[in-house]
């Protein structure tokens, strides 16, 4: 049966792609586009430039975001073992705002994001580094709290105000910052897909497949997490090493994603539960690959919808993603299970 469930995801997921190099404000046939995929010399040269430089990339960066964001929430969720944890709402996503934030905003217009992209490689690993920094701060914060909490609705709580700190401390930093830096700063908020291009792509791509290998790798630990600390301690493992091993694939994951595309909300909350639903287990070594090809899905389905396909106009992507997420948070809180479960 899972594997039935697993050829359907892999062929919406050949079906989304498609499309979502297909639809855009210069409308290109299905064919053409497969077409130029497989023998570029042989399509309309205005074409290829457009599904190359433009739309490729910007579908590769959608694959790359629903994987890193929606592996992050799994593991949060776990962690926490709360079905309301994820990079947006316990404040790792905010973390990783503060530390790009810190690179934006402190030294005036050379620290521009079109600078630092201007820079290369060099720029690139500046961005992710305060970004995974910033995340990995707020992250062992909130683990160091969660620690002596029992309730993980307080945890959760605790999760939200820490974000809400570290976003008062970012908009009083954009109060004392020049007017053009803090317009690059919200253009950033907004969320897109389609600014990463060239070495940037290349480089997130390392990023967020280093943080899944060390999440796949670690899914046995993930599994024991998830039966309690004590049993985890029964079966031999050290609790604090784990903890810190998912703290760091998570900053990885969730702050190379948020350098370069902006802070995304709700996939990392939507996508666990999805999978969850779908594959019926709660096996990490099956629910990691499966939030993978469901986020995958979702983010090329919301960038989709963001272009609205005939128009020239793009939504920014988070406006898209929290249409989708928030009914599915909702029907986390007020549906048959409840909070329960975790």
């Amino acid at each position: 049966m899972n594997k039935i469930k697993i050829l359907v995801l892999l062929s919406l997921l050949v079906m989304a792609f498609l499309l979502d190099v297909a639809l855009g404000s210069v409308h290109i046939p299905v064919k053409e586009v497969v077409r130029i995929l497989f023998r570029p010399d042989a399509a309309n040269e205005s074409w290829i430039y457009i599904i190359e430089k433009i739309r490729l990339p910007k579908a590769m960066t959608a694959i790359i975001v629903g994987c890193g964001l929606s592996v992050s929430g799994l593991q949060m969720q776990t962690l926490f073992r709360n079905p309301l944890a994820g990079p947006s709402v316990l404040g790792i996503t905010a973390g990783a705002s503060l530390g790009v934030a810190l690179v934006m905003l402190s030294a005036g217009s050379i620290t521009s994001l079109y600078t630092i992209r201007e820079l290369g490689i060099s720029g690139s690993w500046l961005v992710i580094a305060a970004s995974s920094i910033g995340a990995a701060l707020i992250m062992v914060v909130i683990v160091s709290i969660s620690s002596s909490l029992k309730d993980n609705v307080i945890v959760l709580i605790v999760g939200v105000m820490i974000g809400n700190i570290t976003l008062s401390v970012i908009s009083i930093w954009q109060y004392f910052s020049s007017p053009e830096l803090i317009k690059d700063y919200l253009m950033w908020t907004f969320g897109s897909l389609g600014g990463v291009t060239g070495n940037q792509l290349l480089i997130l791509a390392i990023v967020v497949s280093t943080g899944l290998l060390i999440s796949f790798f670690s899914s046995k630990l993930l599994d024991a997490l998830l039966l309690g600390d004590n049993y985890a301690r029964s079966m031999g493992l050290t609790v604090q090493h784990a903890r810190l091993l998912i703290v760091l694939s998570t900053s990885v994951l969730a702050g190379g994603i948020t350098a370069f595309c902006g802070p995304i909300g709700f996939i990392g909350i939507a996508v666990p539960h999805l999978s969850r639903a779908l594959f019926h287990t709660s096996s990490h070594r099956i629910l990691i690959p499966a939030c993978c090809l469901v986020g995958t899905v979702l983010m090329l389905i919301c960038d989709i919808v963001a272009q609205l396909p005939g128009s020239q106009t793009v939504l920014p992507i988070n406006v898209i993603t929290a249409l989708v997420g928030s009914p599915v948070v909702i029907w986390i809180i007020a549906g048959p299970n409840k909070l329960r479960g975790f």
